[in-house]
C-alpha cells in the first residue's frame, strides 16, 4: 500500500535527520539546535507511530470495527499533537536556564551547515508528503507533511539566529535563547492545533469544510427525482467516506426505481472524492405539501404546482425533517 510505503519512508528520515541535529547540537551547545533536534524527536515518535496507524486503518472492517479502523489515525495524531507540546515546554525551560546560566557556543559554523540540510530536506520532503496524503485522504501523512513544513520554516529562523550569534562572536549569545523561546511558543500552538483536529475526530465533529463539499456537488448534480434530501451527515475515518440521508424520491416509485437512484448517488461522490464511499440511504416517500419544491416536470400525480426548488445548504440539510413540513404537519 503507497500510504505505508510512504509512512515507512518518513520514519526512516526521521531517524536520519534527528541524529544529525543531535550532532549539531553536540557540537554547538545551542539551544536553538536543541529546539530543532526535539522537533525532531517528535518527528521520530510520530512517524513511527503513523507507520502503526496506518497500517491498522488500512485493515478492512470486521465485525468487531463496522465503521473500519481509521480512527486509529487520529489517536497516532493525538499522540503526535501531544509530543510536539511537550518538546515546547522542554525548550522553554532549556532557554530560560541557558539565559540564567550562560554557557560559550562552539563550532557554529559546522552547525550551521547541519541544521541547513536538514532544512533543506524537511522542506521538499514535507511537501510531497503532504500533497500525497492530500490525495490519499491519509489525516496522518497531511499532518506529517505539515510538521515537516514547518520544521524547516522554524529552521529559517534558528539559521539566522545562529548566523547572528557566530558574526558577532558570541556577543549576541543571549539571541540563542531568545529566539528558541520564541519558536517554542510556535510549536507548542502546531501541538495545540494537530491535538485538536485530532480530539474534533475522535469525538466525530463534523468537517464542515468537507460537508459543504460533498452538498456542493449533490445541489450542482441534483435530478429532479430527487425531491428532497434531508439529515444529511457525513463523516471520514481514514480513506474510507461515510455518508448518511434521508433521501425523498416520488412515492409512486418501485424498489428497483429507488435503488438506482441511490446508485447514481453513490457514483456521483466516488467519482467526485475518489476514494472509497460508504453509503447508508433511507428512502423517503413524497408528501403532498412538497410538490411545490419538486422540480419534477413529469410527476402524474401532482396536487400543487411547482414553485421553486429548496437550495441544499449546510442550514438546512442536517435537520432531520423534510422540507417544505410545516409545524403543524410534524405535529
Amino acid at each position: 500500500m503507497l500510504q505505508i510505503r510512504i509512512q515507512r519512508n518518513i520514519a526512516i528520515l526521521s531517524v536520519v535527520l534527528f541524529c544529525g541535529k543531535m550532532v549539531a547540537w553536540y557540537l554547538t551547545n545551542s539551544v536553538m539546535v536543541l529546539t530543532d533536534a526535539l522537533e525532531s524527536i517528535v518527528n521520530v515518535a510520530a512517524a513511527f507511530l503513523g507507520l502503526f496507524s496506518i497500517t491498522i486503518a488500512a485493515r478492512p472492517r470486521d465485525t468487531n470495527h463496522p465503521y473500519g479502523h481509521g480512527k486509529a489515525e487520529f489517536l497516532s495524531s493525538a499522540v503526535e499533537g501531544s509530543l510536539i507540546f511537550i518538546a515546547g515546554i522542554v525548550v522553554i525551560y532549556q532557554a530560560i536556564h541557558q539565559l540564567l546560566v550562560p554557557h560559550q557556543l562552539q563550532k557554529l559554523d559546522i552547525g550551521l551547515l547541519i541544521i541547513a540540510g536538514a532544512g533543506i530536506v524537511n522542506f521538499f520532503a514535507g511537501r510531497f508528503i503532504e500533497k500525497a496524503g492530500k490525495k490519499h485522504n491519509s489525516m496522518v501523512l497531511v499532518s506529517a507533511g505539515n510538521h515537516l513544513v514547518s520544521d524547516s520554516y522554524s529552521t529559517i529562523a534558528i539559521l539566522i539566529g545562529l548566523a547572528l550569534v557566530l558574526l558577532t562572536h558570541n556577543r549576541w549569545a543571549w539571541l540563542d535563547s531568545v529566539v528558541a523561546m520564541c519558536f517554542a511558543i510556535i510549536v507548542m500552538v502546531t501541538g495545540y492545533k494537530v491535538l485538536r483536529r485530532s480530539v474534533a475526530g475522535i469525538m466525530d465533529e463534523m468537517d464542515i469544510k468537507l460537508l459543504n463539499e460533498v452538498i456542493d456537488v449533490l445541489q450542482k448534480n441534483r435530478k429532479p427525482e430527487w425531491v428532497d434530501l434531508h439529515n444529511l451527515r457525513v463523516i471520514q475515518y481514514g480513506s474510507m467516506l461515510h455518508v448518511d440521508a434521508h433521501m425523498t424520491l416520488p412515492w409512486y416509485y418501485k424498489v428497483a426505481e429507488a435503488e438506482k437512484e441511490i446508485d447514481l448517488l453513490e457514483q456521483l461522490i466516488t467519482a467526485h472524492f475518489s476514494n472509497q464511499v460508504e453509503l447508508f440511504i433511507h428512502i423517503d416517500a413524497c408528501m403532498p405539501y412538497q410538490c411545490k419544491l419538486c422540480a419534477l416536470e413529469s410527476c402524474p400525480v401532482r396536487k400543487e404546482p411547482f414553485q421553486q426548488q429548496l437550495e441544499w445548504k449546510v442550514d438546512n440539510i442536517w435537520a432531520n425533517s423534510k422540507h417544505g413540513e410545516t409545524p403543524k404537519q410534524q405535529a
